[in-house]
């Protein structure tokens, strides 16, 4: 498709890969890949390890090589709710992945597929969702998981079997704490996004006594305690915390208790789908006055609808809307010729669903070799150190250099609120 062709002409990536035997990055040819999930009936499986004809690289790589006969496609897997009330952001980010492989073109005649899988966002879903990708050759790399709670589950069994991961929205600060050799992201940390919005509520807000609430999750019961912490470090009080159990529609009997608190804001740490009855019913429990301060998981589309005028004047943080340049203009085009939505309405991470693809789709051309059989080789451990190395990385949404322990950006938050139905920038 036309629109989908735009990368070539406009994205240069410039990118340094380290890798042990690697060899040197492929500029991205103009022909487009396959983008659909394809089931595992039509397309044979590659084998692991070195066999005849493979090069020396293969034979001393820590976890050996994924070998392609001529015709296989190179699996990227992405983990991710696209199902049930969190879907919004799995579909938006596997939208904006899809267009990567689509732009990405071919590698010596070898294509590129990206397979979503529903992880449903949670810890067990991770876990099986990594152990089918780990159970298929074909996966070397992963863009993602989604959601903290799905990554954190799934990060051992792909440091097992030598997966990389990228992932463009796992937030939690604790997974790059773990000693893992193969988890990075391109995403801010929650350490960059609690304190902020405690300091917004404080300074710019002027409240001084503040409800935390969070949906009992990694994600947010860690954003929460971030929040907390930097608020009283202000000089804030946080007059009560409550965890909300994901899933149930009647919150009033906590928001109940919030209410006899006298609150002037409630900070919410979780997803749109318990975040949007919080709204709702806070209308039903003496809080229409109080500030909703939400945070990335609960931005877009889908909160407006949920929420409808309930929502208005509901604050949240997002990662930085990507500056305007030819780039971000093509991409956007592309998304809503193929998608029908605009870039950014479903989640704030619809760029970063591009660049986390993007970025493994460069590392895997910088690494992987043709043999003197005529297959592909991709050696997983020089691909880990690859993308471990990625520098300089020009993607859409912004501009990434991973550290030692896989922390790919530093950008602050953006802030955000609910006017006249719509997100809009937050004074």
């Amino acid at each position: 498709m036309k629109a989908t062709k735009f990368v070539v002409a406009l994205i240069i990536m410039s990118v340094l890969f380290t890798a042990c035997n690697a060899a040197p990055a492929a500029a991205v040819p103009n022909s487009t890949a396959e983008t659909t999930a394809a089931p595992a009936s039509e397309t044979t499986s590659p084998s692991s390890g070195a066999a005849a004809g493979s090069p020396d690289v293969c034979s001393t790589d820590a976890y050996g090589c994924a070998v392609f006969k001529p015709g296989e496609v190179v699996k990227i897997g992405m983990g991710a709710p696209m199902t049930g009330g969190d879907a919004s952001y799995g579909i938006d980010i596997s939208q904006g992945g899809t267009l990567a492989v689509q732009d990405a073109g071919e590698f010596e005649g070898f294509k590129f597929v990206l397979v979503v899988e529903d992880d449903g966002g949670t810890a067990e879903g991770g876990a099986a969702v990594a152990n089918k990708f780990a159970s298929d050759p074909a996966f070397v790399a992963v863009a993602g998981h989604i959601y903290s709670g799905a990554t954190s589950a799934a990060m051992p069994i792909y440091e097992k079997a030598g997966i990389v991961m990228l992932s463009p929205s796992a937030s939690l600060p604790t997974l790059t704490t773990l000693g893992s050799a193969v988890f990075n992201r391109i995403v801010f940390t929650d350490a960059r996004q609690g304190p902020p919005a405690a300091d917004y509520l404080f300074n710019k807000l002027n409240v001084r006594k503040l409800a935390v609430l969070h949906d009992g999750s990694d994600y947010g019961k860690g954003l929460a305690e971030a929040v907390s912490a930097k608020f009283v470090e202000l000089g804030g009080e946080v007059v009560i915390t409550e965890a909300i159990t994901k899933g149930e529609t009647d919150y009033t009997p906590v928001l109940s208790a919030v209410s006899s608190k006298n609150p002037e804001a409630v900070y919410f740490g979780g997803y749109t789908a318990e975040g949007a009855v919080v709204v709702n019913q806070m209308q039903q429990t003496g809080l229409e006055n109080t500030i909703f301060f939400g945070d990335d998981g609960t931005y877009g589309a889908d909160f407006l609808s949920r929420t409808g005028a309930n929502g208005e004047g509901a604050f949240a943080t997002i990662a930085p809307i990507p500056a305007d340049s030819p780039e971000k203009a093509a991409f956007d085009a592309a998304y809503l010729e193929q998608f029908g939505k605009e870039a950014g309405t479903l989640s704030p991470y619809t760029w970063n669903g591009y660049d986390s693809v993007a970025g493994l789709i460069v590392a895997i051309k910088s690494v992987a070799v043709v043999g003197n059989d005529g297959n592909l080789y991709v050696p997983r451990g020089a691909l880990v150190s690859a993308v471990r190395s990625l520098t300089d990385f020009h993607g859409i949404s912004g501009t990434y250099t991973c550290d030692a322990v896989g922390e790919c950006n530093t950008l602050p938050p953006t802030f955000v609120v609910v006017k006249d139905g719509a997100w809009v920038p937050a004074p």
